[in-house]
């Protein structure tokens, strides 16, 4: 049996150590900041670093360097993941987004009103901002650390959830945190991005150009009154994404060969400059970016804003403190009863659904996870409190949230856990969603008493043996069986399984699934973008309509339906079978499978004696 990729084990893997190193970080300031040294702390990071040019120049001091300048690359990754999800990612399917929306939204607007109900008219009003937006590196870690109780679909839930209160957080920001506006730097920034725009325009893949740009709009920014990281976020919403492209991806491997077989410069740099543009800006950027976010810059920046001086005197002050008491709750209470009771209100009246595989129970360890705004609660906590007693005090608000929101969203999973294993991800067994005629493919009577169903690769070579095994059971059942086939490629163990599974939903659009499905597992090492046309052509498809829905990746969100449904379904290879709907276990003969059949068989176990195998030619 073929595994499942281990590409979503190391995501959760970097999640959890970037959120580890991040918890490190702020244990070390703390620590720093309440030892012996501590002065050494504040001296630090209230050193002054100025660069200049001539008479112009920007001075700082280290801590507003990282808070203003080094997490511009934050929040321009954050810019990056919006463009991302909305033109290539789950958000792409509005339908799914209708649920995590509504609960954002929620979890911005109640931990803003809990917050006000303790300081509206006090000192601390203008903090209302710091509890609204949650830490999604922290949220994705922790929920890393869940282990298989926290399944893929319920991350790209909570990811979803998380860019759409990544955008209010941001518009607050940008909106109520920004100081005295100067239109003319303003106007400045907007050439900048005009600049930017131009350059993508001309396909310029040179790093330099873009970063030229963004250096000079972020002295524009850092003149203008709006915070400088609101440029940082424009600027990653305007970095392009897309599915890789087939033709460049194809011209990519033909320059290859080409250079393997006559070693020349310039063929070299054709093939560089295809492959780079065989995959999006987007992704070759955040690559690059990602690690660096994750383990430097989020990590030093809580390095430089988590040292609170914890003495008797701020203690006592943040135990009657509404600042402390507002930002604990706000985010504690508000982000859990707004996310959690927003997500169950939405499916209950029918405004949307959950991914495939995720109950409502956890959702609710989610949203209490949500209540870890730490990053952007102390960014805001920053700019909305010059005094430094209200900001030391909100700042235990967020610390003590951070800690006590972590062990809930955990004890909230390991309670469902232990009440309702079969729901999880790893010990599922029943199918998910079931099988809709009007969307499956199927294989015989729709309304057969007996299913049977099979997640595989099309270049899976144990799921093309499996091709005999369910055309014997066909045969022996008849018109009793209906078979149904969902796609799960794994892209590191067969690099062409998902342009073949693309392949064959594009064959049915034309009515010829079934036909396409046939050929490839019988062709299996004739799976290229060219060999696929070939087939095409042979069942005699509209080739020009098949190219054209394939190098379109029309059916690539088809096909990431069935990858989530084997998500959902507890699927951990290929091929897996499910029997009347629930996951077989055991051999997959035709023996074993037809036995099964008959033992959970709706009309009774046994309703007819084991089928007899059936001669082939």
């Amino acid at each position: 049996m073929a595994q499942l990729s281990a590409q979503a084990r190391r995501v959760l893997q970097t999640e959890a150590a970037s959120a580890g190193l991040l918890v490190a970080a702020t244990v070390l300031a703390m620590v720093w900041a309440n030892s012996p040294w501590g002065d050494s702390y504040d001296r630090f990071w209230h050193t002054e670093l100025s660069l200049s040019f001539g008479s112009t120049g920007v001075a700082m001091d280290l801590r507003h360097w990282v808070n203003d300048g080094l997490m511009c690359f934050f929040f321009f990754l954050i810019g990056m993941e919006v463009r991302r999800e909305l033109q290539m990612g789950e958000l792409t399917q509005r339908s799914r987004l209708s649920v995590p929306a509504i609960a954002a939204l929620a979890g911005l607007v109640l931990p803003a009103a809990v917050y006000l109900a303790f300081n509206a008219g006090g000192p601390g009003a203008n903090g209302w901002g710091i509890p609204i937006a949650t830490d999604t590196a922290f949220l994705l870690g922790a929920l890393a650390l869940a282990g298989p109780r926290a399944s893929t679909q319920l991350r790209v839930f909570l990811l979803s959830l998380s860019v759409v209160d990544d955008i209010g957080a941001l518009t607050v920001i940008a909106v109520f945190y920004s100081e005295e506006i100067d239109l003319t730097a303003l106007a400045i920034a907007a050439l900048c991005i005009l600049a930017f725009q131009v350059l993508a325009r001309l396909q310029v893949w040179r790093g330099p150009a873009y970063f030229a740009v963004g250096v000079a709009m972020w002295l524009a920014m850092n003149a203008s009154g709006v915070h400088a990281t609101i440029g940082g976020v424009v600027l990653g919403l305007l970095v392009s994404a897309y599915p890789p492209r087939r033709e460049e991806v194809e011209s990519a491997g033909v320059l290859a060969r080409a250079f393997r077989q006559s070693p020349q410069v310039s063929l070299a740099r054709q093939a560089k400059l295809s492959v780079e543009r065989a995959i999006s800006p987007n992704e070759r950027i955040g690559a690059l970016l990602v690690p660096w976010s994750g383990y430097v810059v989020v990590p030093v920046f809580a390095l430089a804003n988590a040292g609170v001086h914890f003495s008797s005197d701020l203690v006592a002050r943040a135990v009657t403190s509404p600042v402390t008491i507002g930002v604990f709750l706000a985010l504690v209470v508000g982000k859990l009863v707004g996310v959690g009771g927003a997500a169950t209100l939405a499916v209950r009246v029918g405004m949307g659904k959950l991914p495939p595989g995720v109950p409502l129970s956890s959702v609710w360890g989610g949203a209490a996870l949500s209540g870890l705004g730490f990053t952007v609660s102390l960014f805001v906590a920053d700019l909305a409190f010059p005094d430094t007693d209200l900001r030391d005090e909100a700042m235990v608000g967020i610390l003590a949230a951070a800690v006590v929101s972590a062990a809930l969203g955990m004890g909230l999973f390991r309670l469902l856990a232990r009440r309702d294993p079969v729901q999880q991800p790893m010990g599922a067994r029943r199918l998910d969603p079931p099988v809709d005629p009007e969307r499956d493919h199927v294989r015989g009577p729709v309304d057969a008493p007996l299913e049977l169903v099979e997640f595989g690769g099309l270049e899976c070579p144990f799921c093309g043996r499996a091709t005999g095994v369910v055309e014997e059971l066909r045969h022996r059942f008849g018109d009793d069986l209906r078979y149904v086939f969902r796609h799960l490629p794994l892209p590191e163990v067969h690099p062409h399984g998902e342009l073949a599974a693309e392949a064959t939903e594009a064959a049915g659009a034309q009515g010829a699934f079934w036909a396409m499905h046939d050929r490839l597992f019988a062709h299996q090492d004739q799976l290229e973008a060219g060999e696929l046309l070939d087939h095409a052509a042979a069942l005699g498809l509209d080739l020009g309509r098949f190219a054209q829905d394939l190098g379109d990746g029309t059916f690539s969100a088809r096909v990431r339906e069935d990858v989530a449904s084997a998500e959902a379904s507890g699927v951990g290879g290929t091929p897996t079978f499910f029997v009347n709907g629930v996951r077989h276990t055991g051999p997959t003969d035709t023996d074993a499978l037809a036995a099964a059949l008959l033992d959970s068989d709706p009309r009774g176990p046994r309703h007819q004696e084991l089928p007899a195998p059936v001669d082939e030619p």
